[in-house]
């Protein structure tokens, strides 16, 4: 079986429509087939459709439609075992989805029935919130309720916080009884609206991931929003999107899209309301996500204004208005970039540093006239006349991308050797190696990782640091997903079973595993920094391991390959030194450090009070530290960076446009000082935590990251290192 394409791409269906065409009854069958018969020959696991899957494949299921385990009970789960439990591997392979739309019939009547008893409930709600009740904030690792009786209490709560959450909002669309009665209407419309075919979906799609979280059955739209995603071009505000207890959630933000450009909306922020330019908003919470996209969605240049609940905000009664402005993202928007930056060196002299901001790893795979290795090489080239004493390659928000990509950029800073290996199921590894005996970049180098960095960033990421050949600064892991994936599209399997349709949608398989060239893979432990600075995104919440049906870690043999630097070790031993010291003397870092705190108790506790007293002291509690903070920050004003815009626009021009971070900016505004360009300030914290400025270009830098500070900081120690004689240890 030959793939039709392979990627490393972390998924990023941007704001996804789940409509298609409908199918004939009978292809529903052939396509059910087609993807049991893939998955057991295909996947990298080569696992059979056993009892054990089936069994997996259910409560997988169950899950997607009932997420936060509130509408079916334990003993619904268990007469579904009973019935389903064993029977679904042949259900499959015989084409039969009967399952699928007997367990969602079972789903719609409990929905009917549980909103019947909302409504009766808000005939008489709470007008106050004196107890000391508390709720779960998410129930996805919590067990069903055992029975009716458990599941009603669970539903009193969870109201009564709706209906204080609403109280407590600074912006009411309308009575929180009301408005909660119309948000489970909605829900219950949205329930009765799944089409078979979207029944389909779900059931198919739960089969794929019981393999792996990044096996998945594509409808036909879903292939299209793929190709989108790869070809980076499309129109809309540039965010992905899955439904998370009744909410759109902002799972990520498309880079030079207008959402992320703005930067107001966050990764984990939640959507519950849309407006269209100055009208009214509309509730949208509990509605179906393609709904939501449509009302999202729209013609360029127009005006959409979201309501969200701010993904670490203290209370979830809290909320914030992004206006938006619907636009194409161009690709141009989200190819490679750099910045000059002027710092001072140790002697106090200015010393120039690059930094290479890498959105993904990108690839023009029909046509190759674009890709991210000629993009970059375009860059450094002119980085180098500009004579940089060193370089950044920033992968924070890099989610993976091509393997070739990967492959080809890694060699732009490495001699002939290999660069990752892959382990088929089949147990043969083959060796990629640097295609290009050519350097294009010999300088001292840091590579900026998150726990978002992912796929292809870790293989680059793993390459630079195995050989010695940059520093690894950031979270303490990358993501840790060491798995590729290949795109089948099913119509070639079905007309092998008496029919064929462009509308049976594709199977994204996992099909190989990659390997450092030291032997270990980045599956589930990701590339761990070398220097490891406090971030809000470090919790192993954000990687591989959260994930359900992960694979497992494991190791090839070590591949044949020759240290760039002996002096790496003693470099990263020095720079951790002098790190640590400064990030101890870092307000900056304080701040982040008692968020990732206060970030960590409120997941670990996992619940919130309905007591309207204590969720206010909580609010004026979460006010008085911005203020405080934004106060702190006005009375430290320090130096200015000069920073010089770089893209592959400008890249051969001789005058390159200064851009500015001003650090008080964000602090002058929210302490009451003159406002500059308001909808670009922040209160640069928790609920915001980068001031924005808007530059020439039109995107807007954080004029708060003190990771990127750092990470400068520490690049130019290992200038200094590498210019001190002792040390010098690369033969040029």
């Amino acid at each position: 079986m030959k793939p039709l394409r392979s990627s490393l791409a972390a998924v990023a269906i941007l704001i996804p429509l789940l409509a298609t065409t409908p199918l004939q009854a009978k292809s529903d069958g052939n396509i059910a087939m087609s993807v049991g018969r893939l998955l057991e020959e295909g996947h990298y696991t080569r696992q059979q459709l056993t009892d054990d899957i089936s069994r997996k494949f259910l409560r997988t299921y169950l899950e997607m439609l009932d997420f936060s385990h509130l509408f079916f009970t334990q003993q619904d789960v268990d007469m579904l075992n009973a019935k389903y439990g064993t029977a679904l591997d042949d259900d499959v392979l015989l084409g039969n989805l009967k399952p699928a739309y007997e367990i969602y019939d079972l789903y719609q009547k409990r929905v009917d029935d549980r909103v019947a008893k909302i409504k009766e409930f808000l005939k008489n709600p709470p007008t106050e919130f004196k107890g000391d009740g508390t709720i779960e904030l998410s129930r996805q690792k919590a067990p069903w309720p055992k029975d009716g009786a458990e599941a009603d209490a669970l539903w009193q709560g969870r109201i009564i916080n709706e209906l204080l959450q609403e109280k407590l909002s600074e912006h009411p669309i309308e009575p929180g009884p009301q408005l909660v009665a119309r948000r489970y209407d909605r829900l219950q419309r949205n329930v009765h609206e799944e089409d078979r075919e979207e029944q389909m979906k779900l059931f198919l799609d739960a089969l794929a991931q019981s393999y792996d979280p990044h096996s998945e059955y594509l409808s036909r739209a879903d292939l299209k929003n793929f190709s989108i995603n790869m070809g980076l071009s499309l129109v809309g505000i540039g965010a992905m999107l899955r439904t998370e207890d009744g909410y759109a959630k902002i799972e990520s933000l498309v880079p030079g899209g207008p959402a992320q450009t703005d930067g107001r909306l966050k990764v984990g922020d939640k959507i519950t309301a849309v407006a269209q330019g100055n009208a009214e908003f509309n509730d949208v919470r509990d509605m179906r996500l393609d709904k939501v996209v449509e009302q999202i969605r729209g013609r360029k240049g127009t005006r959409v204004r979201l309501l969200v609940i701010p993904t670490d905000a203290p209370d979830p009664s809290k909320r914030k208005t992004v206006e938006l402005v619907r636009d194409e993202i161009k690709l141009k928007d989200q190819e490679a970039r750099a910045d000059i930056i002027i710092k001072k060196g140790e002697n106090g002299a200015p010393v120039k540093l690059g930094w290479l901001t890498l959105p993904s790893f990108y690839a023009d795979m029909d046509r190759h006239q674009k890709s991210t290795t000629k993009d970059v090489l375009a860059l450094l080239k002119r980085l180098k006349k500009e004579n940089i004493a060193g370089l950044v390659v920033d992968l924070r928000r890099n989610g993976g991308g091509s393997l070739e990509e990967a492959i080809a950029l890694t060699g732009l800073f490495l001699k002939s050797g290999p660069v990752v290996q892959t382990k088929s199921s089949n147990g043969n590894v083959v060796v990629s190696s640097d295609p290009d005996p050519g350097i294009a970049y010999t300088g001292p180098m840091v590579v900026l990782t998150s726990r978002q960095s992912a796929s292809a960033s870790e293989i680059f990421a793993a390459a630079l640091q195995d050989y010695g050949r940059a520093v690894i600064v950031g979270d303490q892991n990358t993501f840790g997903k060491g798995t590729v994936q290949t795109i089948l599209e099913l119509g070639k399997f079905t007309s092998l079973l008496g029919n064929r349709s462009q509308e049976d949608g594709a199977l994204k398989l996992t099909i190989q595993k990659f390997y450092r060239v030291a032997g270990g893979s980045t599956q589930l432990h990701g590339v761990a920094s070398d220097i490891v600075l406090p971030s809000l995104t470090d919790l192993p919440e954000f990687g591989e391991g959260a994930l359900k049906n992960c694979l497992p870690y494991d190791e090839v043999s070590k591949a044949k390959f020759s240290k760039w630097s002996d002096a790496h070790p003693l470099f990263v031993d020095e720079l951790k030194r002098r790190s640590q010291a400064r990030v101890e003397g870092s307000p900056e870092f304080h701040y982040v450090l008692e968020d990732m705190e206060r970030l960590r108790h409120k997941l670990d506790d996992n619940r919130i009070s309905l007591n309207e007293d204590a969720r206010r002291t909580e609010l004026n509690e979460d006010k008085l530290r911005k203020e405080t903070r934004a106060k702190e920050r006005l009375a430290r004003q320090g130096e200015e960076t000069k920073m010089y815009r770089l893209t592959l626009d400008t890249v051969d021009k001789p005058n390159l446009q200064m851009i500015t971070l001003p650090g008080k900016l964000a602090a002058a505004n929210k302490n009451g000082g003159p406002k500059v360009a308001p909808e670009a300030a922040s209160d640069a914290d928790t609920d915001d935590l980068d001031g924005l400025n808007p530059t020439g270009d039109g995107t807007k830098e954080p004029a708060l990251d003190p990771e990127r500070d750092e990470a400068l900081n520490i690049l130019n120690d290992l200038v200094d290192l590498s210019r001190a004689p002792t040390t010098a240890s690369v033969k040029r």
